[in-house]
């Protein structure tokens, strides 16, 4: 089982300021655990910049064009309380959406079999018209919608396990019925959607918000009892996982417990969905996750387990 790895040096560059916590150092995390020999054999590129193209199959030029407008010269601008970009924020922000790219390609040319993007600024909040939550363009769909145009592809599915709503995501999947979003998060924590009567143009949409406090035994309910057999029925020709591990017990912006074994044995899981539906075809972007010690280890675990070991 090939696995390729996406990242780009310009994605540590988006500064967000002293004591932000999407900052450079999760990124720098994540790829010293990824340089180990445990992933000698990990398939690597670089990701490309996306283009306006790219990012209009998700959000209007007029949001494009805002989101460059806002890019400061020098130091650091606020979009919304939590959300700060600095002169290099663009660039990262064009190279987090096409790492999604450039794995699809990768997968759907048959060099590899799945792929995972280390990529920020994060992408799940980001909605068609609003950059929030620390995202600025929404990457996995992006990628998503670059599967349909330059693949034909017309139904994918995605199964988002941040600790928080993927609301950005949800609103450009919503009214469109070849694409499915799942979603696992902490019920009532930022940025206060999810709920279980929000179900999309077709049953698209799935949320299954989880109380805090909750431990891997009610995450793994809903995977097994609600997300799987939906996904599955739904038939994907690519599955896609936003891939945020501040779901961890050991986060300090949520209040989930879950562990680094509950990460694997979700892998897994949509490892076995995508195997049976779409040959295996499976791509995983790095969303939230804010403990550099845990967000490291679910990192480590849940790639050894993309590349089947």
């Amino acid at each position: 089982m090939a696995t390729l790895y996406v990242t780009h040096h310009a994605c540590i560059d988006h500064d967000t300021g002293d004591f932000h916590p999407e900052c450079g150092d999760r990124l720098r995390a994540v790829q010293r655990i990824l340089e180990a020999e445990d992933f000698m054999l990990l398939h690597r590129q670089e990701a490309v910049a996306a283009t306006d193209e790219h990012l209009r199959r998700a959000h209007p030029q007029s949001h494009i064009d805002r989101v460059f407008r806002t890019i400061p010269p020098e130091g650091l601008r606020h979009i919304d309380g939590d959300t700060l970009v600095s002169a290099a924020s663009g660039e990262a922000a064009r190279r987090a959406a096409g790492a999604v790219v450039v794995a699809v390609d990768a997968i759907m040319r048959g060099e590899v079999t799945n792929a995972f993007c280390a990529v920020r600024p994060p992408g799940h909040h980001a909605e068609a018209e609003r950059a929030m939550g620390f995202c600025l363009f929404n990457n996995i769909a992006v990628g998503a919608l670059h599967a349909r145009a330059a693949y034909g592809l017309e139904r994918i599915a995605v199964f988002d396990w941040d600790v928080h709503h993927g609301n950005g995501t949800q609103d450009i999947f919503q009214t469109d019925p070849g694409l499915f979003y799942a979603s696992t998060h902490e019920a009532g924590n930022y940025p206060g959607t999810g709920f279980t009567q929000e179900r999309g143009v077709a049953g698209n949409i799935l949320n299954c918000p989880l109380p805090p406090g909750s431990t891997g035994d009610a995450f793994r309910a809903a995977v097994d009892q609600t997300i799987e057999p939906a996904m599955r029925a739904f038939q994907p020709q690519m599955v896609m996982i936003s891939a945020g591990f501040d779901g961890h017990a050991r986060d300090p912006l949520a209040h989930l417990r879950l562990q680094v074994a509950d990460y694997v044995w979700a892998t897994r899981r949509m490892m076995a969905v995508a195997e049976d539906c779409c040959d295996g075809r499976l791509v995983s972007v790095l969303e939230g996750g804010y403990d550099l010690q845990a967000l490291a280890g679910s990192v480590h675990a849940h790639v050894r387990t993309l590349m089947g070991v």
